[in-house]
């Protein structure tokens, strides 16, 4: 089965033999773009669900499954593609060979692959990874000495933490974004591989504040708008969870011309303004939407929500 989601994530999906016709068209379409082969990484059979994400310059895959190994062979390379590859492991033990060369990832482990050479990496149940594909020259720019870093196990407790969960985040959300979204999107990943990469002291300034930064604000904002109907929601919690201290996650914040505070009170009266607009929750109290957007004092949220468009919340419903 193969499919597109939305614009810009491809869900390609199959289960079987690796040969006839269905298999060879889903193989076309999952890996012929990167010049990639894909068989069995254990037994006789194929059990894949790959998610690709195109954004701005990048691609993000999720290869799930029990049984799918890709590889870039000799005829693949005919493409002329020589993008790099940070293969990221999250489960198990992943098994990367590039040029003749095996290396083994445990979890939370990552290495930077070449497309200009032959290589293969497996998944299975227990032994999972994910991937960012970027143009070579996207990552000189920022560490012009990459190429010494490839087939070496990277680890960087914080750098990989934050890849690992912007992945998540960009993955699923990104593709949604305008052009300049995307872009921005993609130049802050390849500024934090660049940072996993151990960059020199000018670049390494130049991604912190371009990239590890941004890509930081994002993951709060992130985990902000996923529990924004707890009223004991607050700094300290979303700054632990980023690794940070509340006044550097202040910071971020103040950065982008708001405050924690302030990012939270518009979201959920955004919130709010939905769902008292929402034709299927015309039946529900206000008292009640106001609780499941965050708040837990009604006289509050009908003076901020006045102040904020204009009308109350009882006005806003009857029009």
């Amino acid at each position: 089965m193969d499919a597109a989601k939305t614009p810009g994530i491809f869900i390609h999906q199959y289960a079987g033999l690796p040969h006839g016709p269905a298999f060879e068209h889903w193989r076309d379409r999952a890996c012929g773009p990167c010049g990639l082969d894909i068989g069995p990484s254990h037994g006789d059979s194929i059990d894949c669900r790959l998610q690709i994400s195109v954004v701005g310059n990048i691609a993000l895959a999720v290869p799930e499954g029990a049984s799918a190994q890709y590889s870039r062979t000799q005829s693949g390379l005919a493409d002329g593609n020589d993008d790099l590859m940070l293969i990221a492991a999250h489960a198990g033990l992943v098994r990367v060979r590039q040029n003749g060369h095996s290396i083994e990832l445990a979890p939370s482990q990552m290495m930077l692959a070449d497309m200009s050479v032959t290589g293969t990496v497996g998944h299975s149940d227990e032994d999972r990874f994910t991937t960012i594909r970027m143009p070579r020259r996207a990552l000189l720019e920022i560490h012009p000495r990459a190429e010494d870093k490839l087939s070496q196990v990277l680890s960087d407790g914080a750098v990989a933490e934050t890849i690992f969960r912007y992945h998540a985040l960009a993955a699923n959300q990104a593709p949604h974004l305008d052009a300049l979204g995307q872009r921005l999107t993609a130049q802050h990943m390849v500024d934090l591989v660049g940072l996993l990469l151990g960059t020199d002291a000018e670049h390494a300034s130049l991604a912190r504040g371009r990239g590890h930064a941004a890509a930081r604000l994002d993951i709060m904002r992130a985990d902000v708008m996923a529990a924004l109907g707890r009223n004991d929601l607050c700094l300290a919690e979303i700054a632990t969870r980023s690794g940070l201290s509340p006044r550097q996650a202040q910071r971020l914040f103040e950065q982008a011309g708001t405050t924690f505070t302030e990012f939270v009170l518009e979201q959920r009266l955004l919130l709010a303004r939905k769902l008292l607009g929402d034709p299927r929750a015309k039946a529900r109290k206000i008292s009640d939407i106001a609780h499941s957007s965050g708040f837990s004092d009604l006289s509050y949220f009908n003076r901020a929500f006045r102040k904020r468009f204009g009308a109350t919340p009882s006005e806003l419903r009857e029009a």
